[in-house]
């Protein structure tokens, strides 16, 4: 199934804190504390996986590691390691603290998504002329800790929209071997679908039914998929009643949900003309 809106809150990891140190030789007796190492940042990047997100299912929390503290002899603490959280090419991220949103939008791309805190300096760092001994050192910083929404919206070049059942699975299948599932009943496909052919990048986006732009069957769930198509395929059964009537809900569904989706590039095909007679065609 895919995964495709989830909600993670993130923990930076807490930077090492600075030590209290001094040489032990006898004429040597000055501070030797090291710094405390910087806290492990956790940061987004996109992958060609558009079901990515499902790492996140059943991980409330994900929690960097922290530096490690700072030692005599002038030895810093090992920073903690950085973390890099895959998300589809395609996500909509958004802080759920400050309602900022990003997006990434191309495979390799990646944000900050929680910052490490930085390493508490040691008491080497705060000698000076009047005071040559300090035993005052510093706690490292706590790392930011966000709670982020995680939205994927599919990219392709094509989107193929229409009623349930209306063939848009067997033509993804036929020209990409993507092998999404086909049979003869409604809303066989429960989930968007991903071919390449000849380069194109072509999404089976479920089908769609009267009332989808204010939730009913699926709903918006699926409508979000088509925002970033770059044009529609616009596939109507042969085999239905009155083709101009199931052309005009997917059209008006569209519209009233975005208003932007009505201006993109559309093509209407008419599908399983094979399986009616040629009076009916014409």
């Amino acid at each position: 199934m895919l995964v495709d809106d989830v909600t993670v809150r993130l923990e930076a990891g807490h930077g090492g804190h600075g030590s209290v140190s001094f040489n032990k030789v006898r004429l040597m007796q000055g501070p030797t504390g090291g710094d405390g190492g910087r806290g492990g940042s956790l940061y987004f990047e996109g992958v060609t996986d558009i079901n990515a997100l499902a790492f996140f299912s059943g991980r409330k929390i994900i929690r960097a590691e922290n530096g490690k503290n700072g030692r005599g002899q002038f030895i810093d603490g090992k920073n903690g390691t950085d973390m890099v959280l895959k998300v589809p090419a395609g996500t909509r991220i958004t802080n759920q603290g400050t309602g900022f949103v990003q997006e990434i939008t191309e495979v390799g791309e990646r944000i900050l998504a929680a910052g490490g805190g930085s390493g508490g300096r040691g008491n080497f760092k705060f000698r000076s002329s009047t005071n040559t001994t300090p035993k005052e050192s510093e706690e490292g910083k706590e790392g930011d800790v966000v709670e982020y929404h995680l939205e994927l919206r599919l990219i392709a070049d094509v989107g193929l929209v229409g009623l349930p059942n209306a063939g848009k699975s067997s033509l993804l299948n036929e020209l990409t071997n993507a092998k999404s599932k086909v049979a003869h009943y409604a809303f066989t496909t429960l989930e968007p679908h991903l071919g390449a052919y000849y380069g194109l990048i072509i999404a089976d986006i479920p089908g769609l039914i009267e009332g989808a732009s204010s939730g009913k069957g699926l709903g918006v769930k699926f409508l979000k998929h088509i925002e970033r198509t770059k044009r529609i395929f616009h596939l109507i059964s042969a085999e239905s009643e009155d083709p101009v009537y199931d052309y005009k809900i997917i059209r008006r569904e569209l519209e009233i949900y975005n208003p932007e989706l009505a201006k993109k590039e559309e093509q209407v095909f008419l599908t399983k003309s094979d399986s009616v007679s040629s009076e009916k065609l014409e």
